[in-house]
């Protein structure tokens, strides 16, 4: 990177039904593409933004970390108003701040909370509709059955079973710290922690837990399923809409926001 440039860090929420994606396209819309042309309209030689993660199309976020680099220092506030005159309203920066040399937020990650949000109840609320994945059912979800089937789940283990045949990461190994069932009136939230996740992991486990809490599997399975390593043994995906990455953790040493609670990398 040139030295004369300055470094910042955002912190971008974008609703994800407009967008085909965070990593940007050849020609469809993308989110890492609208900050990049946002940025280029006051800045013609800034580099391609760089995000902490991938969200599939028509998931949402309210946290991705992005590093800019520009041509001139900014005053962080005017920097994130001056991205946001130029950013369409699904996308916004909600923070911005000078980052440190050599910190990449990609490299740099420990830890990421994605929710799900499911609509419960006989009929979908049409405000909420692009946000949930709504269940249209006779019969309330079993909450006590599907938390009872999410223990063998966490911890370091190989998620095949839980990861798309698309899915292009070296090792399908990884660390699931928590899962949490959050219900609500007339919804309910499915938290998942974990130090990364796998192409489709998160929408598969709430398929599949989902399907727990149907009846349509026992709540004792799950753990047969993850040891079963292959992808048909599992639930369906979840639809992206109901999906939002919340919150990143960084290495504490850059100072980018509270250190994990999960400890940093092994």
């Amino acid at each position: 990177m040139n030295p004369m440039t300055h470094s910042y860090f955002l912190t971008v929420a974008y609703a994800g039904g407009g967008f085909h994606g965070w990593q940007i396209q050849t020609s469809l819309r993308s989110g890492q593409g609208d900050l990049w042309k946002a940025l280029r309209a006051f800045d013609p030689e800034a580099p391609m933004p760089q995000g902490t993660g991938r969200t599939d199309a028509g998931v949402h976020a309210r946290a991705q970390g992005v590093l800019i680099h520009t041509v001139r220092a900014w005053d962080p506030y005017r920097l994130l108003a001056a991205l946001n005159a130029h950013l369409p309203k699904d996308i916004r920066v909600m923070q911005a701040r000078p980052a440190p040399e050599g910190f990449f937020p990609r490299q740099h990650a420990v830890a990421k909370r994605y929710i799900y949000r499911l609509g419960l109840g006989p009929a979908e609320d049409p405000l909420l509709a692009s946000f949930r994945w709504h269940l249209h059912q006779a019969a309330p979800l079993d909450f006590a059955a599907m938390a009872e089937a999410v223990p063998p789940l966490l911890g370091t283990h190989d998620f095949t079973s839980f990861r798309c045949s698309e899915c292009a990461a070296k090792t399908p190994v990884r660390t699931l710290h928590g899962i949490r069932l959050i219900p609500g009136d007339g919804c309910a939230e499915l938290l998942f922690e974990g130090s990364s996740f796998l192409m489709h992991q998160v929408r598969i486990l709430t398929g599949t837990l989902v399907e727990v809490g149907k009846g349509r599997r026992r709540p004792d399975s799950l753990g047969a399923v993850l040891a079963a390593r292959d992808r048909t043994q599992a639930g369906l995906t979840a639809p992206p809409e109901g999906l939002c990455l919340e919150k990143v953790w960084y290495e504490a040493r850059w100072g980018m926001g509270e250190p994990s609670p999960f400890g940093e990398r092994d």
